[in-house]
């Protein structure tokens, strides 16, 4: 009886066992040690790696990022007579691998993929497909195990290594990577279960039980699961949009905007309105019509665009458009994913402050197009309720690019005043100028933000054109969507 010998006794390995035990003397081997009994008349465990290359049938049965490793360790014992047979998940890795290794050797390569485990394999091994390579072996060899695995009811099926990443990557890489999905989202067995949902379950259930390791084997190792990832989340992102509404309302443009009533951002975004001529119009009266590059555009009227894309005048329905006040950079971004808006604004950069810390991690977070950009002179004015006098104030508060902004000017004619940012909602000057004016924020706070805030809740102008930078004071803002 010809004996081989199997190096790795783990999940697949004890398979692999299963399928050659009784027709061959096998020699078991692994690193960590075996310590399962009844392994059958015709199988013992070595001792050593020595004992293990007595045969001349080599099978590797070790986890994918080890293999190269493995075999460069056991380099010292091939021989000419050695035949090595991987059966690794991906294939292009190990014909690399032996190709490196075995220049200038006699010994001989045979690359196998299995495409069975202990779960499919559990009630037999006819009709599972078994992918060949023959790599280095010569042609006898190739065909002793070609007609061998067939006599084993299997289906030997030939082709390239490329070959085989290719096609494994939209089948098994693509199953695994959906049953680790499930996996995170937690979906437990119920009683309304239709036959898919089951199936889905089963999809879990089998490659879960296959290790880490072997998962991310599959995903780093073959060439093209990188590509099919990608492909994926692109689906996933282009049939989560389509669900969403075109538009929030029907013929309304409903935009986010990063600030509250009276903030610079409200600002910036009625001076976009204004730029591109979106107010409301009467149902016959001519509106400027901009063309949208873009899966969800707005309304049939007026859609958005970036600046200087050539307009034509037309007669549409009125257009409408609604501001939400969402304070925060995170809130509006999160906001237009949900499609609870159609558009979102927000502050990218200012001249003296910088970059706007708070919306590039936002960003970070999420996935959204630019539509156009639009920047405004910030002037900063120092404001208080008019029941307090200049001298008991005893802070300011403001967005943290208020403060970069008037930095010296502050320093120079407002030094007893502490500064602070609020937290949470309050970051955002005119949410903070809100609880000032209510008595929710003491009455000595003084509020360091846009001169609307005034108006809007009936301050004191303490002192104005606060912007270290003066008339170049800019802040660029970003007009986004799906």
């Amino acid at each position: 009886m010809k004996t081989i010998s199997i190096i790795g006794y783990g999940r697949f390995g004890q398979v692999l066992h299963r399928l050659l035990k009784d027709d061959f003397s096998v020699v078991l081997y692994d690193r960590k040690g075996i310590t399962a009994t009844n392994l059958g008349a015709n199988t013992r465990v070595a001792k050593d790696l020595q004992e293990v290359f007595e045969s001349d049938v080599i099978f590797y049965a070790v986890p994918i990022p080890a293999f190269e490793q493995t075999i460069l360790a056991h380099k010292k014992y091939f021989k000419p007579e050695h035949l090595l047979v991987d059966v690794l998940s991906v294939k292009m890795h190990p014909e690399s691998v032996f190709k490196k290794h075995l220049k200038g050797l006699k010994t001989r390569a045979l690359l196998t993929h299995p495409m069975f485990g202990p779960d499919s394999s559990a009630g037999g091994f006819e009709g599972l497909p078994l992918i060949m390579d023959r790599c280095t072996a010569t042609p006898a060899e190739y065909l002793f195990w070609k007609k061998y695995f067939e006599r084993k009811k299997l289906r030997a099926i030939e082709m390239t290594a490329r070959e085989h990443d290719k096609l494994a990557a939209n089948s098994q890489g693509l199953t695994h990577f959906i049953g680790r999905l499930l996996e995170r989202l937690n979906i437990k067995e119920g009683r309304i279960d239709s036959l898919g949902t089951k199936k889905l379950l089963e999809v879990e259930e089998q490659t879960c039980n296959d290790t880490w390791e072997l998962f991310a084997g599959l995903q780093h190792y073959n060439p093209y699961t990188k590509q099919m990832r990608l492909k994926l989340g692109t689906a996933y992102d282009a049939l989560y949009n389509k669900l969403l509404p075109k538009s929030v309302k029907a013929g309304v443009v409903t935009y986010g905007i990063q600030g509250g009533k009276g903030s610079f951002n409200e600002e910036a975004m009625l001076a976009y309105i204004k730029k591109h001529d979106i107010q409301k119009l009467g149902p016959t009266q001519p509106c400027l019509i901009l063309p949208y590059q873009g899966e969800h555009s707005p309304s049939p009227a007026c859609a958005e665009a970036s600046a200087g894309r050539s307009a034509r005048r037309g007669v549409r329905k009125s257009l409408k458009y609604e501001i939400k006040y969402l304070f925060t950079s995170e809130r509006v971004l999160r906001s237009l994913h949900e499609g609870d808006i159609d558009f979102g604004l927000f502050a990218t950069h200012n001249a003296q402050g910088g970059i706007v810390h708070e919306s590039v991690h936002a960003m970070a977070r999420y996935k959204f197009k630019i539509v156009d950009e639009q920047e405004i002179l910030i002037r900063h004015f120092l404001m208080k309720r008019p029941d307090v006098k200049t001298e008991e104030l005893t802070r300011v508060i403001g967005h943290s690019q208020n403060f970069k902004q008037c930095k010296d000017n502050l320093a120079q004619r407002h030094p007893q005043l502490k500064q602070e940012t609020g937290k949470g909602d309050l970051v955002d000057t005119a949410k903070a100028a809100s609880f000032v004016a209510s008595g929710k924020l003491p009455k000595t706070t003084a509020i360091l933000g846009p001169k609307a805030l005034a108006s809007l809740y009936g301050f004191d102008i303490v002192d104005a054109d606060l912007q270290d930078l003066g008339e170049r004071n800019i802040t660029n803002f970003l007009l986004v969507g799906r």
